[in-house]
């Protein structure tokens, strides 16, 4: 059943992520490539998953930004560390967003982050407005109308 196999690749990147974080930044970083395989394979299986988009946006988000000294680790530990770019993470962002519109608060702050890396101000400030605007429903919302209203102040 394809559902099911998206399903436990889906839970076993996140999972893994989760684990090899809690055991400290050199086993995280050993784990990327894993986590990045079961979440693509997710995708593979399941194109209409928003959150599966949403994971690898973040996931691409999240290596893009990595800090020098962070890259000289991951470039210790792998011959060729995994990369990502803005770009990629921002096209997962808005293809979570098109399979399924408004289905994470913080789906639109990340949108607008990437385009603020991204040096495009203008699509950053649509973006984080539409994240303030969301109702807030839950403990993520907050965070994420919290964080969007500190981001657009700093860009006016």
């Amino acid at each position: 059943n394809l559902i099911v196999d998206f399903a436990i690749h889906k839970w076993y990147a996140i999972l893994l992520d989760a684990k090899s974080n809690l055991d400290g930044m050199k086993e995280r970083i050993t784990q990327l490539e894993n986590v990045k395989k079961h979440m693509e394979k997710a995708i593979e299986l399941n194109q209409t998953d928003p959150t599966s988009r949403y994971i690898l946006g973040e996931f691409s988000f999240g290596l893009a930004d990595l800090p020098w000294y962070q890259r000289k680790i991951v470039s210790t530990i792998f011959a060729t560390p995994p990369t990502a770019t803005y770009e990629e993470a921002l096209e997962h962002f808005l293809k979570a967003e098109e399979l399924k519109k408004d289905f994470y608060s913080t789906n639109k702050l990340m949108i607008a982050k990437s385009y603020l890396a991204l040096k495009n101000n203008e699509k950053a400030k649509e973006y984080l407005t539409l994240a303030i605007n969301i109702p807030v429903l839950n403990e993520d919302d907050r965070k994420c109308k919290e964080e969007a209203e500190k981001l657009l102040a700093k860009l006016k």
